[in-house]
């Protein structure tokens, strides 16, 4: 599992790619990835182009980066999700807590 991001330019998105299975293993890099710039970005984009399996404990992380991020007025996207992957976070209900794509 390999986690990647990506802040623009004028540091108001950061995309955070997950690479492989996104599961407990992957906790640490997941948080440093948000809580570890100097920069507070408005939105946060999630993709899971490479994602091949998703799990409760990637479903807790995207609640803590939710949080991180303003909670109910945070700006998460989760986009590029496979057929599963989608399935699994439709099941969780994250599509009324994140936009979908």
């Amino acid at each position: 599992m390999t986690i990647r991001t990506e802040l623009d330019q004028d540091a108001q998105k950061l995309t955070i790619a997950i690479h492989g299975r996104f599961d407990f293993s992957a906790h640490k890099d997941f948080r440093d990835s948000y809580e570890g710039l100097d920069a507070r970005p408005h939105k946060y984009s999630i993709d899971m182009r490479e994602a091949v399996y998703i799990d409760s404990s990637a479903l807790g992380m995207l609640l803590l980066l939710r949080d991180h991020a303003g909670g109910d007025n945070a700006d998460v996207e989760i986009v590029n999700c496979n057929a599963d992957v989608k399935k699994i976070l439709t099941i969780s209900n994250f599509d009324q807590l994140f936009t979908i794509h």
